[in-house]
């Protein structure tokens, strides 16, 4: 294990946290988290699995994240699904930024926030 990766993971621990990530992987999701939203608060994290920046503001918000189930996180790896990445800035008006952290209430995104501006603490005042 490299310097860098002992530093911010490897290549493959993005899932490997206490957080209960659930993969986006398909467009047909989307309509899944806006049904959702009307009874829970969702979170996407957008990633880049290729970037220092994107991969430290994970771990930060993996470490400060204590709101075990009240919301629900997906998780988008930006690099393998670009498309999802699209349709998210479209359907939810919101600029594509990596890292990036979208609420999303009653089927609209109420917060969202990138780099080092995502603060898992701001989650409690959606819930």
């Amino acid at each position: 294990m490299g310097f860098f990766d002992k530093i911010f993971g490897g290549e493959n621990s993005e899932m490997n946290s206490n957080v209960n990530w659930i993969p986006l992987t398909e467009i047909s999701q989307l309509d899944e988290i806006v049904e959702n939203s009307n009874n829970k608060t969702i979170g996407i994290f957008k990633h880049s699995t290729r970037c220092s920046i994107s991969r430290f503001a994970l771990k930060q918000f993996e470490n400060e994240y204590n709101l075990e189930d009240t919301i629900d996180l997906y998780f988008l790896d930006l690099l393998n699904h670009r498309d999802i990445s699209n349709e998210i800035a479209n359907r939810f008006q919101v600029m594509h930024q990596s890292p990036q952290l979208i609420l999303v209430k009653n089927g609209v995104a109420v917060y969202d926030d990138s780099h080092s501006d995502i603060q898992a603490e701001v989650l409690e005042k959606y819930v």
